[in-house]
Parts: C-alpha cells; structure tokens; sequence
C-alpha cells in the first residue's frame, strides 16, 4: 500500500474551452493520477475564462487554434499568471501554449501578436505545417508525441531547447520546446504526459521536490512500445 504524503498537488488547467484542442488537458489527469497512486492527494482545478487564476502547485496551458490563442494570451496577460510565473510558478506549456508564454507569435497571415514575454522565444509562421510524429531526446530520454502546427520558434541566447529533435520538426527541424526552472514547453501533442509517463514523473519530482518510487503501468509499457516503433 502506498504511504500518505502530507501535502496535496493542485494543479491548474487554464482556459481548457480555448486551449484544449488537442486533448492537452489530459495532461492534468496524468500528473493527478500518477501523484495520487503514490499516495499524493491531488486536484485539478479548471481555469475557465473570467475566473482569477487560483494558486496552484503546477499550471498547464495546452494547444489551440488561432483565434483561441490569441484571447488566451489576451485574458492570460490581464490576470495574476505572469507575475505567479515570475514568482516560480511551474508551468507546463504545450504548442499554444509554448508560444504565448514568448515574446511574440504570429498566427495565419503572418499577424504577429504579444506574447507574455516570460521566456526569450518568437514564433514566425513556418513555410508549411508540420503534422506527424515527433520525438525528441530529452537528456537520456526520448520523448515522444504528434505535433501539428505551422510555428517556428527561435530561442533567444541562453534559452535551453527541452530537446534534439530525432524524428518531426518541433520549433526548426533542430530542436523542440524550451526549459527553464520552472517551465518547461514542447510542441508534442498526445497529450504528452500520458505519451511519456517517465516525463511526467519528472514533472512531479521537480514540482513537489521529492523523489518518486517507481510506477508501473499500461501506460509505461505503452510508451516503450511506441518509442521502438517509431525510431526502429
């Protein structure tokens, strides 16, 4: 039987009607789940659009189309999120949401628009879509995903790509997403976390400050799987 943690992980899911194309938002259950069968209580807690944004131990910003992203952004910058962030919130960012924390992105017809400017990266349109399989190595790990989106995100001096790009586009063809202390961003559809349960364990190591046991489940095996097929 797992041993009871006192502390309880809340994690918040923000604009989930705008940036929740892509099912992201079931990176939340992942991180509640996994947290939970570890004895961990946990809680999602939906950020819906006019709600303050709750204090929460980790954040999760998801993909969307054009039109959600750029009111996402907007209502995003009007909120406590950005100085929550600054203060070290944690965040998980992915496709939108990798390119509304930037400086700025651009969407179709090549309008650019304010990014939060929380971390150094611009995102151009790209001269086509990349849609299919990505995968990416992430220190001794390969992460692996879908992506779909025709951005191309340039990291600024000192900003640390999440990782190398084996298979897909990600933000150039070279690398994918960014990290930083707090944040970390890809552009892998999935949703990531239940795609790549090793990522999310890592996610909830850095975010409770605490070393998890290990886990086995359907997931797992399906991720090892997954990844032997698509770099076999």
């Amino acid at each position: 039987m797992s041993r009871k943690i006192e502390r309880v992980l809340t994690i918040g899911l923000i604009y989930p009607e705008l940036l929740g194309t892509y099912g992201d938002g079931g990176n939340a259950r992942v991180l509640c789940e996994r947290a939970r069968r570890r004895g961990i209580a946990a809680e999602i807690s939906p950020v819906g659009i006019g709600d303050d944004v709750p204090d929460a131990s980790i954040y999760l910003l998801g993909g969307g189309e054009d039109g959600p992203q750029r009111l996402g952004a907007d209502l995003l910058r009007r909120s406590s999120f950005s100085s929550r962030v600054r203060n070290g919130s944690y965040v998980l960012a992915v496709c939108a949401g990798l390119q509304i924390l930037g400086t700025s992105f651009a969407v179709e017809g090549d309008d650019e628009f304010e990014g939060l400017d929380l971390v150094d990266v611009v995102t151009q349109r790209g001269e086509t879509r990349s849609v299919g399989d990505l995968v990416v190595r992430v220190g001794e790990r390969d992460l692996v995903g879908f992506e779909n989106h025709g951005g191309r995100t340039t990291l600024g001096a000192g900003v640390e790509p999440l990782g190398r790009v084996e298979r897909g586009r990600g933000n150039d063809g070279a690398v994918d997403g960014y990290q930083t202390t707090n944040v970390w961003a890809s552009y892998a559809h999935g949703p990531v976390l239940a795609m790549n349960p090793w990522f999310a364990d890592r996610v909830l190591e850095r975010v409770l400050d605490l070393e998890l046991s290990p886990l086995s489940t359907v997931a797992d095996q399906l991720y090892e799987e997954r990844r032997a097929k698509l770099l076999g």
